[in-house]
């Protein structure tokens, strides 16, 4: 079974693409996690986890979600990461993670994907983001046949710089940088409430018509980059950079 989290569908191609080339089921977990339920899922097949890269690991609600999910049949566990660069030490901790709730950590595949994450980066325009898809095609499909094949992904090395960035730099990030204080909405909002709708941990309010954030926010970057206004702004940080949205994957 092919599970995925995803704030603005880098991940939801990869997957749909994974499910696709497996001929296997595909589960959101963004609706388990939107609902606060557990999982509990049964597969005779692998498990393959795809997610975002947030500074450097699996983002903390997805670990949360699989932590706490009953995960029944099959015990190896495949992990794809899309990134922008690279995903640091994150296979060192999903090993670790999979030996404490009885896994056997298949390895850890990293897709690179068009950077989205709008209040620290630029996002590429509409041609640039098709292009770092397409060459992200043969990577996913190589990772699909490691996986028919029940061959473990390549071990990723991270060096010392790559332990530090999942490791102290992931825990400054979470404690400095995610939060709500910087979004604010245009006069461009019309109150459509998809914000609300997307927000995985329900963190968005409307308000008198116009959103409201609260804690919780994990910074998935969905409600800034799939207003169809592009009514939402991180700051000043946000400004004049474009909107990235990944298209869902087509059978070629």
């Amino acid at each position: 079974m092919v599970i995925y989290y995803t704030g603005t569908g880098n991940s939801r191609y990869t997957a749909q693409a994974l499910s696709h080339m497996l001929g296997d089921e595909l589960t959101d977990a963004g609706t388990y996690i939107k609902a606060g339920r557990k999982a509990h899922l049964s597969s005779q097949h692998p498990w393959v986890f795809v997610s975002p890269t947030y500074s450097w690991r699996i983002p903390r609600i997805f670990e949360a979600f699989i932590r706490n999910g009953r995960f029944i049949g099959s015990r190896q566990a495949y992990f794809v990461m899309t990134c922008g660069d690279d995903v640091g030490a994150a296979a060192r901790q999903l090993r670790a993670m999979c030996e404490e709730i009885g896994f056997v950590f298949m390895g850890l595949q990293p897709v690179i994907m068009p950077e989205n994450y709008l209040a620290m980066f630029a996002v590429p325009e509409k041609d640039e983001a098709a292009g770092t898809i397409e060459k992200a095609k043969p990577v996913i499909k190589n990772a699909a046949e490691l996986i028919s094949a029940g061959q473990p992904f390549p071990a990723v090395r991270p060096g010392f710089m790559g332990k530090a960035k999942s490791g102290l730099v992931n825990s400054g990030f979470y404690s400095l940088c995610v939060n709500t204080r910087a979004f604010r909405v245009t006069d461009a909002c019309i109150g459509c409430g998809l914000c609300e709708r997307l927000c995985p941990t329900n963190s968005i309010t409307i308000e008198n018509g116009r959103p409201v954030w609260d804690a919780g926010c994990t910074h998935c970057m969905a409600c800034i980059c799939r207003c169809p206004k592009e009514a939402i702004e991180y700051g000043k940080k946000s400004v004049g950079k474009p909107r990235y949205c990944c298209p869902e994957y087509e059978q070629e």
